[in-house]
């Protein structure tokens, strides 16, 4: 046996078969070899199976074996020496070997067929090679065969002995020798195309022709498309035609051998045509069958799986249905977009029967592939919004698609990683054939989006994008969907609040919608609570609340109505959904809180507190004034103003009710001067102060010189007294916030007017001992201390509510400060003054030279963040 003389070529064109990569382990390929291989011989072909267990993610080369030669079979080869493959996507595989073939040891009705297969992974250098041996008895040979296998057409003839001239299925024109060296077939070959081409055998096999003879036998084998065959329809059927005249030399002379071959190409419907361009008109048809992968079937067969074989006019029909048990469906992704085919190869093969007696076998394995079908993907959303867990389910699907990754609006995760993320991905493989996927992850996971149609329910939507890919091309293709639910699942925060003596206290119940302070706008009064400032209303929280305490004479409080000892105030609170613009929830809290607003003493002077009102909210407290419109407040804030006058004074009126002697003023407002009045309700407040009579006193007197009198010297104690003024009475310690003014009072306790007040040093510390450190000094030999950065102011005193005479007074305003030791700020300031007594006859003493005087400073404000503990100056952060 011989092959064509051009077997060596390049190693680059090895005929490979790169098995699909499917996720299964790689086989032991050295111990299961055997058991993965069939074998069987199917008339004048030899098929070799591999199972797919074998090829999973292995390359396969195979080599003929030739006698003590092994022969590589490039594509090239194997369609000229008679060799063929087929693999589906899965990677069961099946060899064809023509039993004329190249490197088939022939004996015309014996036929040995040996094949070596290497099978190596591109990760590991191991190859594992197993010899296939088979020998097939085929005697059925017709006079003339022709076979059209996927990658070659093969025809041959029945050679006649040279004693039996007049043998019917004798060639005519045909006189063979039975010599050994017919085998070289040295002669000349025609291929027409339309006209002669001449090659000798060694320019036809170079030109990729086979070209052989068998002990009975000659034999002629062509690729497809080669430029010497050409196409004609027959019978509406495309087919490739080769036509050959093979002249030899023989003993009687020159003899000539005409061998032609038609197979179908093309064409996607598995019709035959019934006449055929290899016979004439008078053949006849004797026998005709059908079969799958090269294996005829019989006819119950056909009848079970639904195949049909039947003469029509001048075809022979082949009815396979879709999904036949004998194809397969293969998926496809042209520009993304899903598409699945289907392809079976079936057999047909005929003996036609000419009326000299010369019988033609034709056998064809023609692959069928339908055009691809469109099977867009379909989602089916699965939700039961009460599980709170949307679930998804996609396909169906052929089992070559893998599920490779999930894109979301924050991004896209592999498989793998929505596992780890508590996704829950799976897929199913059905007993049809197909696949479906599901995933399944909760409403609360952060790739879900939320937002509120209603007040009271969510809506829960999850835009996601599934990337798949097809198995072994690594097409890649998607399927994008969103889910969406609605429940009436919102829990909106809830708000309660009580008071004490000087405060709001707030509490908020998160609800469901968040556990943050800030998932919402809190709105205290006018004041949107921040990060920045929610120090200033003591803001704590925890996982499920958070509370809030606002001083009742805080800016963002509404003072609804004044008694003379209460103030009733109103604290506002919602909570605002800024995405939705409606509020989640609101409180409206009002309290009385104790307040002296009007205070009389003894010695007939008066106190009285104005405040803002809601009512009145354009009123402006510097043109307040008493019944004398030339009596003002003593001191003016934003919300308040304080008024400080004697019973005889600011047009105060008197009466006597019973055993009391009532003293009345009015605080309202004055117009003079301010233009058109406002649209507000007028503003009166009525002060009264009641002193009861209980005894009447004549008194007489008269005028007459007063002698001088004269002061004898003693010893004795007098007290000093120091108080911080506030609007209002307060309790010890006083918060301050950094900077906000601080009055200081320090008075005499004796009512002698030769008597004189002077403020030698004051100083402060952050304890109570006077001698601790560190210590600031305010004021120093009577002057405020040049070296603060914000200078002491010493105040003027032109008279005292409370009748104390002016001398025996000093007051002082600082800016709140704080000692920071290791850069840990104090929280606590306590003022210390040492104090001389002077009379005012007698300045000798250097210290009762007088009181070091600076510029008068305006009052502007007072403390409206105060709490009312015993104890030092208190200081307050703003954050």
């Amino acid at each position: 046996m011989q092959g064509p003389d051009n077997m060596s070529i390049s190693p680059t064109l090895m005929w490979t078969l790169l098995a699909a990569v499917i996720l299964v382990c790689q086989a032991r390929l050295n111990t299961q070899l055997d058991s993965k291989t069939g074998k069987r011989c199917m008339g004048n072909l030899m098929r070799l199976s591999l199972d797919k267990a074998l090829a999973v993610g292995n390359q396969l080369e195979v080599e003929a074996i030739n006698g003590s030669q092994r022969v590589l079979l490039t594509p090239a080869l194997a369609a000229q020496c008679g060799y063929s493959m087929e693999s589906d996507p899965w990677g069961n595989t099946r060899i064809y070997t023509s039993l004329l073939g190249c490197y088939v040891h022939n004996t015309d009705t014996m036929f040995h067929v040996g094949l070596k297969l290497d099978m190596f992974n591109l990760t590991s250098p191991e190859i594992v090679s197993h010899n296939v041996q088979k020998t097939c008895s085929y005697s059925r040979w017709a006079q003339r065969e022709v076979l059209c296998d996927r990658n070659y057409m093969e025809v041959s003839q029945l050679l006649s002995e040279p004693d039996s001239p007049t043998d019917p299925k004798a060639p005519k024109d045909s006189s063979v020798k039975d010599d050994p060296q017919m085998n070289a077939l040295p002669g000349v070959t025609d291929i027409l195309h339309p006209e002669p081409i001449t090659m000798v055998q060694r320019e036809a096999e170079q030109a990729g022709y086979g070209a052989q003879t068998t002990a009975q036998r000659l034999v002629i084998r062509s690729p497809y498309h080669r430029p010497e065959t050409y196409s004609e329809e027959v019978a509406g059927i495309p087919m490739e035609v080769l036509r050959v005249s093979v002249y030899y030399s023989a003993p009687a002379g020159l003899s000539v051998i005409d061998l032609s071959a038609a197979c179908p190409i093309g064409y996607l419907v598995a019709h035959a045509p019934l006449t055929h361009p290899l016979v004439d008109n008078s053949a006849r048809l004797t026998e005709l069958y059908l079969g799958m992968n090269g294996q005829r079937l019989d006819q119950s067969l056909l009848s079970v799986r639904g195949y049909s074989l039947t003469t029509r006019d001048f075809n022979i029909v082949v009815d396979i249905p879709l999904g036949a048990p004998d194809g397969y469906y293969k998926s496809h992704a042209p520009e993304q977009q899903y598409h699945v085919t289907f392809s079976v190869e079936p057999m047909l093969e005929v003996l036609w029967k000419a009326s000299n007696g010369q019988e033609t076998r034709y056998k064809v394995l023609f692959p069928i592939t339908t055009p691809l079908m469109a099977r867009p993907p379909q989602a089916y959303d699965q939700t039961v919004a009460e599980s709170r867990v949307f679930s998804l389910l996609a396909g169906t699907f052929l089992q070559d698609v893998e599920l490779k990754n999930i894109t979301f609006l924050s991004g896209t995760f592999s498989v793998e990683e929505c596992v780890k993320r508590g996704f829950k991905v799976l897929h199913q493989d059905h007993p049809n054939g197909t696949r479906s996927f599901s995933v399944q992850l909760g409403f609360d996971e952060d790739v879900v989006r939320r937002r509120n149609p209603e007040r009271l329910v969510t809506l829960y939507s999850l835009p996601l994008t599934l990337g798949f890919m097809i198995l072994p091309e690594l097409s890649p293709f998607s399927l994008s969907v969103e889910l969406v639910a609605s429940l009436y699942d919102v829990v909106h925060p809830s708000l309660s609040g009580d008071c004490d003596q000087e405060m709001f206290d707030i509490t908020v119940a998160y609800g469901n919608q968040g556990s943050n302070f800030e998932t919402f706008e809190t709105r205290v009064g006018s004041v949107t609570l921040t990060a920045e400032n929610a120090g200033q209303y003591y803001f704590r929280e925890n996982a499920t609340h958070f509370a809030i305490s606002v001083p009742y004479s805080a800016l963002n409080t509404a003072f609804e109505m004044l008694t003379s000892d209460s103030v009733r105030a109103r604290l506002d609170v919602l909570l605002w959904d800024p995405t939705n613009k409606w509020p989640v929830g609101d409180l409206s809290l009002i309290c009385y809180f104790p307040l002296i607003t009007i205070q009389c003493f003894p010695n007939g002077s008066v106190s009285a507190v104005a405040l803002k009102l809601e009512s009145v909210p354009k009123l402006q407290l510097d043109r307040l004034r008493l019944r004398d419109r030339s009596c003002r407040p003593l001191l003016t804030s934003e919300r308040s103003v304080l008024f400080s006058f004697t019973v005889d004074s600011c047009g105060t009126s008197r009466k006597f009710v019973d055993n009391y002697v009532v003293y009345e003023n009015e605080i309202s407002l004055d117009h003079r001067g301010w233009g058109n009045p406002t649209t507000d309700p007028e503003y009166r407040q009525h002060v009264s102060c009641y002193y009861k009579v209980d005894r009447s006193v004549v008194v007489g007197f008269g005028l007459g010189p007063s002698s001088t009198p004269v002061a004898e010297v003693g010893n004795g104690q007098m007290a000093v007294h120091m108080t911080i003024l506030v609007l209002w009475p307060e309790d010890f310690p006083l918060p301050k916030f950094l900077q906000e003014p601080v009055f200081v009072d320090v008075s005499l306790l004796s009512s002698d007017p030769r008597l004189e007040l002077i403020l030698q040093d004051c100083w402060a510390t952050n304890s109570p001992d006077r001698s601790s450190v560190p210590r600031w000094d305010l004021i120093v030999d009577t002057c405020a201390n040049p070296e603060d950065l914000y200078l002491t102011e010493l105040l003027p005193v032109l008279s005292d509510v409370r009748g104390r005479l002016p001398a025996h007074i000093k007051r002082f305003v600082i800016k709140m400060f704080t000692f920071t030791q290791e850069s840990i700020p104090s929280d606590q300031i306590h003022i210390h003054c040492d104090t001389v007594i002077c009379n005012t006859n007698d300045r000798t003493d250097g210290a009762c030279k007088g009181q070091c005087q600076t510029f008068p400073v305006v009052f502007h404000q007072v403390c409206t963040h105060c709490r009312r503990d015993f104890g030092p100056l208190l200081h307050t952060d703003l954050l």
